[in-house]
């Protein structure tokens, strides 16, 4: 009897720390993706063949913006497909148009947007924690730069 109570109390002292943890995820993430979607055209070509898994090009905006799907992945943590918007040959846009519901996803987003657009190729570093998410983004991503070639 006299080593429960102290084993007990030390048992909740070590859960509290436990209980309160919030990841550092939660909120910027939701924050960093929310740019990302309110400045992307799904609204003009994403509405007419959202459920097409195949890559397609359609044009939107101005007359030299080309924007191209990528083909949908099929990831173990859910589909990736993006949506490339193209100026001439530069990449000036990238929206993801499906992912995976996870929070290193949401996390990666931005980051992979960024890299690609600064590399201006699929060829980026893949995030570290969302390892599955970007290799569907760079494969996606390099199906929409091949279709845009063709």
């Amino acid at each position: 009897m006299k080593r429960a109570i102290p084993v007990l109390v030390l048992s909740v002292a070590g859960l509290i720390p436990v209980w309160r943890y919030e990841p550092s995820l939660g909120t910027p993430t939701t924050e960093a993706a929310s740019p990302a979607t309110a400045s992307t055209p799904s609204a003009e070509s994403g509405a007419a063949d959202s459920g097409s898994s195949d890559s397609g090009s359609s044009e939107s905006g101005s007359a030299a913006d080309t924007v191209v799907k990528g083909s949908t992945v099929n990831t173990d943590k859910g589909p990736v497909q993006v949506q490339v918007t193209f100026a001439g040959d530069r990449i000036t846009a990238v929206t993801m148009l499906q992912q995976p519901n996870h929070p290193q996803t949401t996390a990666a987003v931005p980051q992979l947007v960024a890299e690609t657009l600064e590399a201006q190729s699929a060829d980026v570093d893949t995030v570290s924690g969302a390892t599955i998410t970007s290799d569907g983004y760079k494969e996606s991503l390099q199906a929409a730069i091949d279709a845009k070639g063709a």
